[in-house]
């Protein structure tokens, strides 16, 4: 199939619209209508009703498979003009929120650095495509076992740590004073749910192999500040790095005792690394 066909249906089946994609992609909006026709024809097969402009079954199918090879096409133009470019003196840093700890700030270079905070699955393929020059991210994981990323293109990925975790509490909740807590025995505690910056419920469920841990308030945001306050308020528990949970005004953190996980942290990137991405990396895994 051609990419550009390709490209033209998905941004038709996502604004639901022949004029709305035309205006985004720079076509007039009867080219757009031959690439889909084209797409159709190649296909042998309807991809899109046009009263509403809604996928078919087909479309739908097609749509499962676009979004991945789309991406990888990305991922390898960039991996190519990353090997022919020259090495820039800059570096772009994407990161998930609770991989963003000291160690990492201490490796930062003293200037020319942008850091992107984004979700956790979006970091490899912020780094396949060339919007990052590396990548950050962590997770729950057995004790130097790898953590299970999205294969978007040929990546290199390097562990920089791990790190005790711990079930953030306010200071009057009955468990405060424990020393130790297990997951199993928290399956029906009020939690926070808090996919961009905590560590994901489903995390939880996976390090628990059970259901629960219902949510009983969803924060949408990125800063663990605001996490930590919500917690100490009482608003449900959350579980975070060590150096995260503790210290946090109102809110006492307990060591997790089991199941045995810790809250390993990974550096994504592609090719071979240059310049300020070089340093950076070096500095982590000298740590590590």
């Amino acid at each position: 199939m051609d990419p550009h066909l390709l490209r033209t249906y998905v941004t038709v089946a996502r604004l639901a619209s022949f004029s709305e994609a035309a205006r985004e992609l720079g076509y007039t909006q009867s080219a757009v209508s031959q690439h889909i026709a084209a797409l159709e024809q190649d296909l042998g097969t309807p991809l899109l009703t046009r009263r509403p402009v809604v996928p078919t079954a087909s479309g739908e199918r097609l749509l499962e498979h676009a979004g991945p090879l789309l991406l990888r096409l990305d991922a390898a133009r960039a991996d190519v003009v990353r090997m022919a470019a020259a090495p820039e003196h800059g570096l772009t840093l994407a990161v998930a929120p609770t991989a963003l700890g000291p160690r990492t700030v201490a490796a930062l270079p003293a200037a020319g650095v942008t850091v992107r905070v984004l979700a956790r699955d979006e970091i490899p393929a912020a780094v396949a495509t060339g919007a990052a020059d590396l990548g950050l991210v962590d997770g729950l994981a057995a004790p130097s076992d790898p953590l299970r990323l999205p294969d978007v293109a040929p990546l290199t990925t390097r562990s920089v740590g791990e790190e005790p975790v711990c079930v953030l509490l306010p200071e009057s909740h009955p468990l405060a004073r424990r020393t130790g807590l297990r997951l199993g025995d928290l399956v029906d505690a009020r939690w926070l749910d808090a996919p961009g910056a905590g560590l994901p419920l489903a995390q939880l469920r996976t390090a628990n192999g059970s259901g629960g841990f219902r949510p009983a308030l969803r924060y949408e945001g990125t800063d663990i500040r605001t996490l930590t306050a919500l917690a100490a308020a009482g608003h449900g528990l959350t579980l975070l790095p060590r150096a995260m949970a503790t210290g946090v005004p109102g809110a006492v953190a307990v060591p997790l005792v089991s199941p045995r996980v810790v809250h390993r942290t990974e550096l994504v990137h592609g090719g071979s690394l240059r310049g300020a991405a070089a340093t950076m990396a070096d500095k982590l895994l000298e740590r590590a």
